[in-house]
């Protein structure tokens, strides 16, 4: 059996234990019973409009034609395709007076105010029309709601940075079981997106490249390659930190979701119906979160990285910030590539 192997994140100043010796088979990682999450009335269910705050922007058909509306004068539209809301209890909120501010400095105390916005883009009238399951006409509509909400927060001057993220399974956070996603807007950039932002302008002004331009090559021809269509590339990265863990990448080098063409919203659509889809049948529907990593900015490449909820991270991990990943990506990655080629023929 080989050794146990320490790696290091492609970027990261991040180190991961590929524990070979504790390695597990997928059906290890299945739960025998699912979860649901929610019971009751669920509050993103068409008709029940008037238990959340009003829409900011809603998708709707009027007279043939898709069009983007909002909630106005008290009134909750019922017709929408997708809908997208203030959260109830919000991280972040806008400033009354709109503009930015600088942390306050006393001592060793920082501090500033939680300004930005938060807020949760329900993706389908149907209850359980997760992104594994749902049409691909259906997940284009949410990738086009979220490049509207990104625009729209990335143009405050107090806001640096949006954060697009799903939570799916009750152990990763989600408090409702209706297909939704979130979005936060906030006023400092992460430190995982800013080690990742000076890593790749410092190697594409040394190289003239992007860095994970060079990734996507290099996991490309690896056996960590899971799957990919013609615009988008689906790999288990380097040193997950999640066992089964895997990372969605357009070929095409660009920083953020604007840039996308439609015909690439498209092919979005079907990478994550494939991958996610390809998830839920080889692990039962296992619980997960995903994240885009998106920076405006020439050298930065987005991309979207799915984190199964496979493993509990306990006392070593949370002291030392180095973590234990009981599967190897390798490994992972056959037997997704298994099941991603499954989902695809369904398509």
């Amino acid at each position: 059996m080989p050794a146990n192997e320490l790696r290091k994140d492609y970027i990261l100043d991040r180190w991961v234990v590929i524990a070979s010796q504790r390695r597990r088979r997928p059906s290890d990682f299945v739960a025998g019973v699912r979860m649901h999450v929610g019971g009751g009335l669920c509050p993103f269910c068409p008709g029940n409009e008037h238990l959340t705050p009003p829409a900011t922007l809603l998708y709707v058909f009027e007279d043939g034609e898709l069009k983007k509306a909002r909630d106005e004068d008290g009134n909750r539209r019922r017709d929408w395709i997708v809908r997208c809301i203030p959260n109830l209890y919000p991280a972040f909120m806008p400033p009354e007076s709109g503009a930015a501010q600088s942390p306050r400095i006393e001592h060793h105390y920082v501090s500033m105010d939680a300004l930005g916005y938060h807020e949760v883009l329900v993706e389908s009238p149907n209850h359980d029309e997760h992104p594994g399951v749902a049409r691909i006409s259906q997940l284009t509509l949410v990738i086009n709601a979220l490049r509207d909400r990104y625009s729209f927060f990335m143009g405050k001057d107090y806001v640096r940075y949006v954060s697009i993220f799903r939570n799916h399974g009750a152990s990763a956070g989600a408090s409702l079981s209706h297909a939704h996603s979130q979005i936060i807007a906030t006023p400092i950039i992460p430190s995982i997106l800013g080690e990742e932002m000076a890593a790749s302008e410092k190697y594409y002004e040394e190289r003239g490249r992007c860095i994970f331009c060079e990734i996507i090559d290099m996991e490309a021809r690896s056996e960590r390659f899971i799957w990919e269509n013609d615009r988008f590339i689906v790999f288990a990265p380097w040193a997950p930190t999640n066992p089964f863990e895997f990372w969605i990448f357009p070929k095409r080098h660009q920083s953020t979701i604007l840039e996308l063409t439609e015909d690439e919203i498209r092919r979005l659509a079907e990478a994550l119906k494939v991958s996610l889809g390809g998830l839920r049948s080889l692990l039962n529907d296992p619980p997960y979160n995903y994240g885009f990593h998106m920076v405006p900015e020439k050298y930065y490449h987005w991309h979207v990285e799915v984190y199964p909820k496979l493993a509990i991270w306990a006392g070593f991990e949370k002291s030392t910030g180095i973590y234990i990943n009981t599967m190897p990506p390798e490994e992972a990655a056959r037997s997704l590539r298994e099941a991603f080629k499954k989902e695809e023929e369904l398509i």
